[in-house]
């Protein structure tokens, strides 16, 4: 079954780290993403831009409304995620504790309805 892990922390937190913190960091995640692969679970996974980034768009009586920024503001943002291969949840959930952002934020773990 294919499981959303999706990795939500504190922007001001990352962007307060120093050079080699973000380093760091990085090299964790980078081992991670590493041990998915060879356990052959990896199907995807990216870090996402700031939300400072982003737009949202809503379309309303046939109006497309576009709005920077995230759909509503919140203490942690959506930062990344993996889609993962795995057997169970307890599965998934052994992969997202192993997060290096689950340590200061929080991962959302959500099987994947697949349409084929």
């Amino acid at each position: 079954m294919q499981y959303m892990l999706l990795i939500y922390g504190s922007e001001e937190s990352w962007a307060a780290l120093t050079p080699d913190q973000t380093t760091s960091m990085s090299e964790e995640y980078d081992t991670f993403t590493r041990s998915l692969r060879a356990e052959g679970k990896m199907l995807a996974g990216d870090a996402l831009q700031p939300t400072t980034t982003a737009t949202t768009v809503r379309v309303r009586d046939g109006e497309t409304l576009l709005t920077d920024g995230p759909f509503a503001e919140t203490k942690e943002q959506l930062g990344g995620y993996y889609l993962i291969e795995a057997e169970s949840l307890d599965d998934a959930v052994d992969a997202a504790r192993r997060i290096p952002g689950a340590r200061g934020g929080s991962i959302e773990v959500r099987p994947v309805r697949v349409f084929v």
